[in-house]
């Protein structure tokens, strides 16, 4: 039986780190190997709640769901959250303990007791599973950082893991960046990077062929894989820099005419992939918008999560947004807000929380009140939308009062039983859960409405089922995984550690 670790690390951010290690989880899991996904420290806006009721990566719950195992606190034992340029709020082993600034990595006591949590939780993984994959974070050679490093190198470093680097050489000169990356690391970091990858290749091997070859005689190590350019690849992306390319081309329609959804690029927004599941529709097009122009020809707009709910609504007001949306709810055209944009759509906000402003007035659209507590709420709610039963996640601080009788959500169908969530006024919609839209009954139902309201002849293909098309992608991920690296390689790895007697390069310190 396999048994072992490895860390993926990655030249830059969204290099394709998060999406190689669950293509290497489920081609491991294919194996009959028991494997968890690790990340130790990740700095994140899109979190989500696992079954054991903590705070954690997406990336990482999307990554044990590939490895076919629950996802759980241990997996992400550090996330940072951004609220500003300068700040984060700081969850540890899924549970929020407060904020952190640069100078809070500058004091060794914190970082050691990050670094004990970090350990202690991969220890238990590796306790449980047979393998721990394992992913770094943005680049090991940022080395203005590397002194409080907790989740590359330093993890490495702590428990002897063999590297594997990816290099994305459809953002160019990926042979400067793997080398680079190896040539800023001091010798004892080199020895433990066994090999590089390249990720999202498009065009002729032949002609990359000469560079593999000199990059494994510049460096000492071989090149395990060249990974090809996977269009549409949606799996629940890390950074909020993947919302920026949108979607690309839609799925065509199997009737009538597409439906447009225009989504709100906020500054510091938060669990973007809720629209993953629209996005997967056949026949609609999702894009993302930071302009009033962006909304005009939406069929439906989205208001999705935000970290800094205050901040991001003066936004939208000096974006000019805000009266574009209430032009746009006046008019009876549909608009879906979900949690932070869902608070912002209200009347009031009492926050003193995430930002310094007590009370800020909302956008008036929703009859709501918000009002944020220190505690954070983590939830894994279920009800009703009508007659259709949905389920989510809840991760804010912003507490929501609506009227009884404008309840979207309910304990029981059609609106009977308790009032759980949500909130309707003509065409918009708000709700705080998160995911939502992965419940294909709704998604349906709720297209059809959108559709009646726009004017729009479209009708939602019968059977699209999310669930079943993430699947698919993980067995498409572990079918790359397969033909494009070498596997074998991979293994030895895992199994015996980082390849022994490399060459450390001279630019290293």
């Amino acid at each position: 039986m396999t048994t072992g670790s490895l860390l993926v690390a990655g030249t830059t951010s969204d290099a394709g780190k998060s999406v190689l290690t669950a293509g290497i989880c489920r081609w491991l899991a294919r194996q009959g190997v028991r494997v968890a996904p690790f990340k130790a420290q990740n700095m994140s806006n899109n979190s989500m709640v696992a079954p054991d009721g903590a705070e954690i990566g997406r990336a990482q719950a999307m990554q044990a769901a590939a490895a076919g195992v629950p996802a759980e606190a241990a997996m992400n034992p550090v996330l940072l959250k951004p609220g500003s340029d300068v700040t984060s709020q700081l969850v540890v082993l899924g549970r929020a303990v407060g904020t952190a600034d640069a100078d809070y990595w500058k004091d060794d006591a914190r970082r050691a007791t990050l670094l004990a949590a970090v350990l202690g939780a991969y220890d238990d993984l590796r306790t449980r599973f047979d393998v721990v994959v394992c992913e770094g974070a943005g680049s090991p050679a940022e080395i203005n950082l590397r002194r409080h490093d907790i989740v590359n190198l330093g993890l490495a470093r702590a428990r002897g893991l063999p590297v594997v680097v990816v290099g994305d050489i459809d953002r160019g000169g990926v042979f400067a960046a793997l080398y680079g990356t190896l040539a800023l690391l001091d010798r004892d970091d080199q020895s433990l990077v066994s090999g590089f990858v390249i990720n999202k290749f498009r065009g002729s091997l032949d002609l990359l062929a000469p560079g593999l070859g000199q990059l494994t005689d510049l460096t000492g190590r071989p090149v395990l894989g060249v990974v090809p350019y996977l269009a549409r690849t949606w799996l629940d992306a890390e950074d909020a820099v993947a919302a920026d390319g949108g979607y690309g081309e839609p799925v065509r329609a199997v009737t009538g005419h597409p439906l447009r959804v225009a989504v709100i690029r906020l500054p510091h927004v938060s669990n973007f992939t809720d629209v993953d599941a629209l996005a997967l529709e056949p026949g609609v097009t999702v894009r993302f918008t930071a302009s009033p122009g962006g909304l005009a020809d939406a069929d439906l707009v989205v208001v999705p999560g935000t970290k800094t709910t205050v901040g991001d609504l003066g936004w939208l007001r000096e974006r000019g947004l805000a009266p574009a949306l209430a032009d746009r709810a006046a008019a009876g055209r549909p608009i879906l807000a979900i949690c932070g944009g869902y608070q912002m759509l209200g009347t009031v906000i009492h926050d003193g929380i995430e930002s310094r402003i007590d009370v800020a007035p909302g956008l008036g659209l929703l009859p709501v009140v918000t009002r944020f507590a220190a505690e954070k709420t983590l939830a894994r709610p279920a009800g009703y939308a009508g007659e259709h039963p949905v389920a989510g996640y809840e991760i804010h601080h912003g507490l929501v009062d609506v009227p009884a009788s404008e309840a979207w959500l309910t304990s029981e169908p059609h609106g009977r039983g308790v009032a759980l969530d949500g909130c309707v006024a003509g065409a918009v919609r708000g709700t705080l859960w998160h995911g939502i839209l992965e419940n294909d009954a709704f998604r349906r139902a709720y297209l059809r409405y959108v559709a009646t309201v726009a004017g729009v002849d479209f009708t939602p293909a019968p059977d699209t089922c999310f669930e079943a098309a993430r699947q698919a992608q993980f067995d498409a991920l572990a079918d790359v995984v397969g033909e494009s690296l070498d596997t074998a390689a991979l293994l030895r790895l895992i199994e015996h550690g980082p390849t022994q007697g490399l060459p450390a390069l001279r630019a290293g310190r």
